[in-house]
């Protein structure tokens, strides 16, 4: 299977997401953009239910790729990636780069480049590599939290474990069994590899404690 990490932030750093309704929008992009047909639903609404699918209209949707999991911070966001066909990955952030952008400049009455240039994209060729990109992936928010994660140096462990859980825009959730946005992403393939939802929460804390972001690659990736 291809596993690709992609990533894009706002030009010249920029906040891409001020509210939730824009967090919800982007998710909602990332579950309606991912489809070969045109678009059809281009309004959606918010619910206290943790679903986006279950208010659409009832279609069967031709992917272009699976979502393993993703992240939104306020100034970029991550993604990890497999192609269900041919270019499928560049049809859907094509989709997803124009469809957001065009959402946010309407509501903001702005003009121009949301996006810093073209999205980055690193494809996962070892397994070391992949061992660590999930939980670096969903780890992402306690940036907001407790920045010293990245260099092994949380001093609250279970403080962070809590904030994850209260952060909504990752799909950090759904991996450890709280339905969040579970239609958005395709988690059978990591929860096989990492041990279960049961054991998820228990690996992320292990690796929470016990890496350093400055072995694995990831420490530099968007921190500001």
């Amino acid at each position: 299977m291809e596993l690709v990490h992609v990533l894009n932030r706002g030009v010249d750093k920029r906040t891409i997401f001020l509210d939730d309704e824009d967090r919800f929008r982007f998710i909602h992009d990332l579950f309606e953009f991912n489809d070969q047909g045109r678009v059809n639903n281009v309004f959606y609404l918010f619910s206290k239910h943790n679903d986006i699918a279950s208010h659409y209209i009832e279609r069967k949707r031709k992917l272009l790729v699976d979502i393993h999991a993703f992240c939104l911070m306020p100034n970029h966001y991550h993604l990890l990636l497999s192609p269900r066909v041919d270019d499928g990955i560049v049809k859907f952030m094509k989709k997803l780069g124009i469809g957001y952008a065009k959402y946010f400049n309407i509501k903001y009455e702005r003009k121009g480049t949301l996006f810093e240039g073209r999205y980055k994209f690193v494809n996962v060729k070892n397994e070391s590599h992949f061992i660590h990109l999930p939980y670096y992936i969903h780890l992402n928010p306690l940036d907001l939290f407790a920045p010293e994660w990245r260099q092994n140096r949380v001093k609250n462990l279970n403080g962070a474990l809590e904030f994850l859980k209260g952060y909504r825009w990752s799909s950090f959730l759904d991996y450890i069994g709280t339905k969040n946005f579970p239609s958005v992403t395709h988690r059978g393939f990591l929860l096989e590899f990492l041990g279960g939802v049961a054991n998820y929460e228990k690996k992320i804390s292990e690796w929470l404690s016990e890496s350093d972001l400055s072995d694995t690659g990831f420490g530099n990736v968007f921190i500001e």
